[in-house]
């Protein structure tokens, strides 16, 4: 599947798009490749776009006092990867977006989308949607991170995405589920004794 059928698919899970309309759609796109542990944005730049995935894999983190990486979230396939306050306000990121992978992405700047809002409505009513599904999952995510105990942040989130846990290795896993890796060897390994 080629970069823009990802993105037509990924479209058309929200709202129905012709072909003429979608033409109108991909011209305020670019392309880029970003090779595995090259940065898209770095904390202290302004975001400038909005990453369609195409291709890899990316950690969307900041670092906390000690240093360490806090993993918001991953952007895989058909995912969007952007620091939503820095490209919303066009203010200084605190997120670090970091391929993991080579990966290659679809770009669009906030002039453009703002000019997608204003001559394609049905665009505007895509991202609203794509945003409200975003809210749910980051408020289960923090509902998760509260309530519930490692073990079972780990079960849901290999349920949740069976093929993302593969191309990450144990430090990013445990970064995002909040835990150190040595604690992530001891839930693996206590469930695989199950």
């Amino acid at each position: 599947m080629t970069d823009l059928e990802l993105l037509r698919n990924h479209i058309e899970q929200y709202i129905q798009i012709t072909d003429a309309e979608f033409e109108q759609f991909i011209v305020n796109f670019h392309h880029r490749k970003i090779k595995k542990k090259d940065f898209l944005l770095r904390e202290g730049d302004t975001c400038k776009y909005e990453a369609f995935v195409t291709k890899g894999c990316f950690r969307i983190y900041y670092s906390d006092e000690k240093g360490d990486a806090q993993i918001l979230y991953f952007a895989v396939e058909s995912w969007w990867a952007t620091d939503i306050d820095s490209f919303i306000n066009q203010r200084p990121s605190i997120l670090n977006i970091e391929a993991l992978e080579d990966s290659e992405v679809l770009l669009i700047n906030k002039p453009h989308k703002d000019l997608l809002y204003e001559t394609l409505p049905k665009v505007e009513k895509m991202f609203r949607i794509m945003n409200q599904k975003s809210l749910v999952t980051f408020q289960r995510r923090v509902i998760s991170s509260l309530g519930k105990t490692a073990d079972k942040r780990y079960l849901e989130f290999i349920e949740k995405y069976p093929d993302l846990e593969q191309r990450l290795n144990q430090q990013q896993l445990a970064a995002y589920l909040g835990i150190s890796h040595e604690f992530l060897s001891k839930i693996r390994k206590k469930l695989s004794g199950k």
